[in-house]
C-alpha cells in the first residue's frame, strides 16, 4: 500500500532525495516541540501559584518550594523563548537529556520537600512523554529509569520514617515505574510511526508538485495542440500550439474563451457536444475557416477527463494536429526511406536522360515550324528539370559521404560574393531586383568556392520565387567581421512562412510546392555545416526605398581564423 504512489508518479518518493528541511525539521515535529515547551511554562506557572496559595494559607512559612517553582518557571520560559527545535539522535541529544533531567529533578524535589501531603508523581508523565515523543528511544527509556529509581529511593526514605508502610510504598513505586517504562516505549513507537508517515506524505507531495510541473512543461512545449473544454464549450486551458492552430485573436490573448463565439470553430463545438453526449472519445478531420485567412485542416481527437463529480463537472480534452504538417511529415518519412534507392535510380536515369537531351537537340536542328520548335523547347525544359533533380538526389549521397575535415582553399569573400551575384543577375535577368552590399574589410575564408556558389544561387532562387518585383526586393549583404566570424545574409521582402513550413524548412524532400524536390535548402545547410559554417532562417527588417520592410532572411555565418580580416580596401556596391 505504501509503494502505490511510486508506481503512479513519474518521480516517486524513492526517486526524490529527502531534503534537509523535510528530514530534520518537519512542521509537525516543530509544532509538538513548541506545544511541550508551552506546557512546561504553564505547568511552572500553575505550580508557582499553587505554592503561593499554600504559603499564604499554611501555618508553616517555607519558601523553598516557591523558589524551586520560580526557578523551574524561569528555566521553562527561557527554553520556550530562546531554544530552537533540534531533531534528537545526533549532536542535539544533550538538549533533551538536560531538559528531561531538569524536569525530573524539579518534580522529585517537590515530592521530597512537600512530603506525603501532596503527590507530585503524576507530573513525571510530562518529561517522560516529551522524551518519548520528541527524543530517541534511549533517552525515553533513560527518563523512565530515572523516574523509577527516584521513586524507589523516595519509597526507601519514607519506609525509614514509617516502617509500617514500607511494602505499600515500594509496591506503588514499582507499579509507577513499570507504567513509566510502558508509556515511554509505546509513546516513542507511535511518535516514530507518525514521523515516518508525515515524512512520506511530504515527499509524496513534493513528487506530485514535480510531476505537475513536468506535465505543464511538456504540454506547453508540445507541437500538438491541447484544449480543455467544459460542457458549455468554454475553453478552460490551452497550450500555445493549440492557440496558434485556432488562428484567432481571442484565442491568443485570452486565458479562457468560448468556442461558440466564432463561426470558424463550429466543427470543434459539434465534436465537443458529441463527446459529452455519447460519453465516448471522438475523432474527426475539421477545417477551420476565418475571414481573411486560409483554411486550416486539423485532425482532432477528444477524450473525456475522469472526475469524481457529476456529468456537468466533466471536461473534454481535445488534441489538435495540423493535417498539413502530418502529411508533410509522412511524405518526408516515405521519401527519406527511399533515399538510398533514389540515388541508385538517379544513376540509371542520368544516361537515358542525356540521350534524350541530345536527341532533342539534333531534332531541333532539323525543325523549322514554330509549333514543332515549341515542342522541342518543352522537351528541353523538362529534361533540364529532370537533370537538376537527378543532380540534387545524387548530391545528397555525396554530401553525406564527404569527410568533415575537408581542407578548402582560401577565398576573398567580397570578390566571391560579388562574382556569384553578378552571374546570377545576368542569367536570370534580375538586375533591378538584387541589391548588393559588400564589406569594407578584406575578409579571407577557408571555404570551397563552388560550394559557396551553390548555396548563394539556391538562396537567391528561393528569394526570387517569393519576393515582389520592386527594386531591391532581394538584398545580399556581408556583415562587419568580428574576431572569429563573419556573416553573409540573403534577404527578400516575401511574406512570412507558415509555422508548419518553417519547422521543416531544412529537412530533405520537404517543400511547400509540388514542383520542387525539397532538397535545395537541405543540401545548402549540409554544405555549410560540412566546413564549419551555419545557415539559419529568420525574419529581419531592411531598408527599401527609405522604408523599413520586414522580410525573410537566410543568414550564413562563417568561422574566421586570426589574420583573416584585413584593413579597409573596398566600398559598398549599390
Amino acid at each position: 500500500m505504501d509503494s502505490k504512489p511510486d508506481r503512479q508518479l513519474w518521480f516517486g518518493p524513492s526517486f526524490l532525495a529527502p531534503t534537509a528541511e523535510s528530514t530534520d525539521q518537519p512542521q509537525e515535529y516543530e509544532r509538538l516541540w513548541r506545544g511541550f515547551m508551552t506546557a512546561r511554562v504553564m505547568l511552572g506557572l500553575v505550580l508557582l501559584l499553587l505554592q503561593g496559595v499554600i504559603l499564604a494559607l499554611g501555618p508553616v512559612q517555607d519558601t523553598s518550594l516557591i523558589l524551586i517553582c520560580g526557578g523551574y518557571l524561569m528555566v521553562a520560559l527561557g527554553s520556550r523563548i530562546m531554544a530552537r527545535p533540534a531533531r534528537p539522535g545526533r549532536t542535539s541529544t544533550f538538549q533533551w537529556i538536560a531538559t528531561t533531567v531538569v524536569d525530573i529533578l524539579t518534580f522529585a524535589a517537590l515530592q521530597a520537600i512537600q512530603g506525603n501531603s501532596i503527590n507530585y508523581a503524576p507530573l513525571f508523565a510530562l518529561p517522560i512523554l516529551m522524551a518519548s515523543v520528541l527524543g530517541p528511544l534511549l533517552v525515553a527509556l533513560a527518563a523512565a529509569a530515572g523516574v523509577t529509581l527516584l521513586l524507589l529511593a523516595y519509597a526507601a526514605w519514607s519506609s525509614i520514617q514509617v516502617p509500617a508502610d514500607a511494602a505499600a510504598l515500594f509496591l506503588q513505586a514499582a507499579l509507577t515505574g513499570a507504567g513509566c517504562f510502558a508509556i515511554s516505549f509505546f509513546a516513542n513507537q507511535i511518535a516514530t510511526r507518525l514521523a515516518k508517515v508525515e515524512l512520506r506524505a511530504e515527499r509524496s507531495q513534493l513528487a506530485e508538485r514535480v510531476q505537475r510541473q513536468v506535465n505543464e512543461l511538456v504540454i506547453e512545449s508540445m507541437t500538438d495542440g491541447v484544449l480543455v473544454v467544459d460542457p458549455q464549450c468554454v475553453v478552460r486551458a490551452a497550450n500555445p500550439a493549440a492557440r496558434q492552430l485556432l488562428g484567432a485573436e481571442c484565442a491568443l490573448g485570452s486565458v479562457s474563451f468560448d468556442l461558440a463565439s466564432l463561426a470558424g470553430w463550429q466543427g470543434l463545438v459539434d465534436l465537443t457536444k458529441a463527446s459529452f453526449l455519447g460519453r465516448t472519445a471522438e475523432a474527426a478531420d475539421i477545417t477551420i475557416r476565418h475571414l481573411g485567412q486560409g483554411p486550416r485542416r486539423l485532425q482532432v481527437r477528444t477524450q473525456l477527463a475522469s472526475t469524481q463529480g457529476g456529468v456537468e463537472e466533466r471536461l473534454c480534452v481535445m488534441f489538435l494536429q495540423d493535417q498539413r504538417e502530418l502529411e508533410a511529415r509522412m511524405r518526408a518519412d516515405k521519401l527519406a526511406s527511399m533515399g538510398r534507392m533514389s540515388a541508385a535510380v538517379a544513376h540509371e536515369i542520368r544516361n537515358p536522360l542525356s540521350a534524350i537531351a541530345q536527341a532533342n537537340a539534333l531534332l531541333d536542328e532539323d525543325l523549322h515550324e514554330p509549333r514543332h520548335k515549341q515542342l522541342t523547347q518543352m522537351v528541353l525544359q523538362n529534361a533540364r528539370r529532370l537533370e537538376k533533380i537527378v543532380e540534387e538526389v545524387l548530391e545528397i549521397s555525396h554530401v553525406q559521404r564527404r569527410e568533415r575535415a575537408l581542407t578548402a582553399p582560401d577565398l576573398l569573400l567580397n570578390e566571391a560574393v560579388e562574382r556569384i551575384c553578378r552571374d546570377w543577375q545576368r542569367q536570370t535577368g534580375s538586375e533591378h531586383l538584387l541589391s548588393l552590399e559588400l564589406s569594407s574589410d578584406i575578409v579571407r575564408l577557408r571555404f570551397e568556392t563552388e560550394h559557396l556558389r551553390r548555396i548563394l544561387v539556391n538562396l537567391l532562387d528561393n528569394a526570387r520565387r517569393y519576393s515582389s518585383s520592386r527594386p531591391a526586393a532581394i538584398q545580399v549583404y556581408i556583415g562587419p567581421p568580428t574576431a572569429n566570424q563573419v556573416s553573409v545574409g540573403v534577404w527578400s521582402d516575401g511574406a512570412p512562412l507558415d509555422h508548419s513550413v518553417e519547422r521543416h524548412l531544412f529537412e530533405p524532400f520537404f517543400s511547400s510546392e509540388s514542383r520542387s524536390s525539397g532538397l535545395g535548402l537541405y543540401i545548402s545547410r549540409e554544405l555549410c555545416e560540412d566546413q564549419g559554417a551555419t545557415l539559419v532562417y529568420g525574419r529581419a527588417t531592411r531598408h527599401m526605398a527609405s522604408d523599413l520592410v520586414d522580410g525573410n532572411e537566410f543568414l550564413m555565418t562563417f568561422p574566421l581564423h586570426p589574420g583573416r580580416a584585413g584593413p579597409v580596401s573596398t566600398t559598398p556596391v549599390p
